[in-house]
């Protein structure tokens, strides 16, 4: 006896889920908060009658994106009184975002840090357009405004991105290479050996949301930084080991300190060396790391 078949309400939610989710993901920065999405896209959408929808798609995503728009201007004014810098929800993510070298990029935690300076609305219209390539008058109906708005809003976004994203693409290679190196001196607890693969600007964020030791304000210049890493060492009380993982599709390492997950720490790479240290230790947000997460552009 054949299975029943889905009905087109729930055949089309299933095939553009990791859409959503992605969507969600790259506007709120949180997959706790994306999955609440999901779930709301999904109650919203049964209700709606099937015959009315011509681009189940791009409905779809008008949904997710209005309900992360609303979910992002509450959390925004929560994340004002965090203690010390917030980072975006790390995810364990599948190979196959790993190999899309756009997709990869565009939900790179540098990446993401980046679009956290952004506006609601200047986020969602980013998103959308630079990220997803949704026209301007699909953009324009999400969110209520007329097309030339939207170009406006999209102009301002994306010279805001640019001036602070990474201008060179470095590979995953030269990221692992880089990442290893930072891993052999951590695990030795060598200052010099943590001084060679950092810039001399590099610039350390760490998260850990008022639960773990963090600083409460990003760390600038190479001894600075070399110096919390050996600090925090020494106050780790145990023995700290670096393991090479891959988060939201780019090298990563989680760093464990007594054999527990501690942290899981990504970086911006230039020229062979570390520009940026991105350190997520808040539990809340290591939730993610046990079960591979499948992302999506299209």
């Amino acid at each position: 006896m054949s299975a029943k078949k889905p009905d087109a309400a729930t055949a089309a939610f299933v095939a553009h889920r990791n859409l959503l989710f992605t969507v969600a993901y790259e506007i709120l920065g949180s997959a706790a908060d994306a999955e609440d999405v999901l779930q709301e896209t999904w109650l919203r959408w049964v209700k709606v009658d099937q015959a009315d929808v011509r681009e189940p798609r791009a409905y779809l995503v008008r949904i997710a994106t209005r309900l992360a728009l609303n979910r992002l201007r509450s959390a925004q004014r929560r994340r004002e009184s965090y203690v010390g810098p917030w980072l975006p929800e790390p995810l364990l993510t599948t190979p196959d975002v790993a190999d899309d070298v756009e997709l990869a990029e565009s939900v790179s935690l540098a990446l993401m840090v980046v679009l956290e300076t952004l506006g609601p609305t200047e986020r969602a219209v980013f998103v959308l357009r630079d990220i997803f390539g949704f026209e301007f008058d699909e953009i324009s109906a999400t969110l209520d405004k007329t097309p030339a708005a939207v170009r406006q809003i999209a102009h301002r976004a994306r010279a805001h991105v640019e001036a602070r994203r990474p201008r060179v693409a470095v590979t995953a290679a030269e990221a692992r290479a880089a990442l290893d190196g930072f891993r052999v001196a951590v695990e030795t607890g060598d200052p010099q050996a943590i001084l060679d693969v950092l810039a001399p600007d590099v610039v350390l964020m760490s998260d850990g949301g008022g639960v773990k030791q963090a600083a409460l304000r990003p760390i600038v210049g190479a001894d600075k930084v070399a110096r919390f890493i050996v600090g925090g060492m020494r106050k780790a009380g145990a023995v700290v080991t670096a393991e090479a993982t891959v988060v939201n599709g780019n090298p990563a390492l989680a760093l464990s300190v007594g054999g527990e997950l501690d942290g899981v720490l990504t970086a911006r790479i230039q020229d062979g060396r570390i520009t940026g240290l991105y350190f997520v230790r808040n539990p809340e947000k290591l939730t993610r790391l046990t079960e591979e997460v499948t992302l999506a552009l299209r």
